[in-house]
């Protein structure tokens, strides 16, 4: 969606790249957020790691996702306007100050800005 609307992303690999606590706060604090609030839970280990439990603490969260960057939901999205985790996809359009006319998704839904 970012691309339909002209824009070149940079995009970070984050299986490759992994994540670091530096980053993660700074991409917390821009978006306001708690570390649960970008936690994934499905397809990752964070049951296994007992991180859905409400009692664990944010520090034990940032240093599982360090550890498994599987965790980190995504993506997360950050322009001179925001940051933010734009799932569904179309969360990204109030970070744009273009967007595009139409996209469509890969599921085949289109999505009209």
């Amino acid at each position: 969606m970012i691309e339909a609307a002209g824009y070149a992303p940079t995009i970070v690999d984050y299986r490759q790249a992994g994540w670091t606590r530096a980053v993660l706060d700074d991409l917390l604090a821009a978006m306001s957020a708690k570390p649960r609030d970008i936690l994934r839970e499905k397809g990752t280990p964070a049951a296994e790691l007992g991180l859905l439990d409400s009692s664990v603490s944010d520090d034990a969260i940032i240093h599982a996702m360090v550890e498994h960057p599987i965790l980190v939901n995504r993506p997360i999205v950050a322009t001179p306007k925001g940051t933010a985790l734009c799932r569904p996809s179309e969360a990204v359009l109030p970070l744009l100050d273009r967007t595009p006319d139409q996209f469509t998704k890969e599921d085949g839904e289109v999505v009209r800005p």
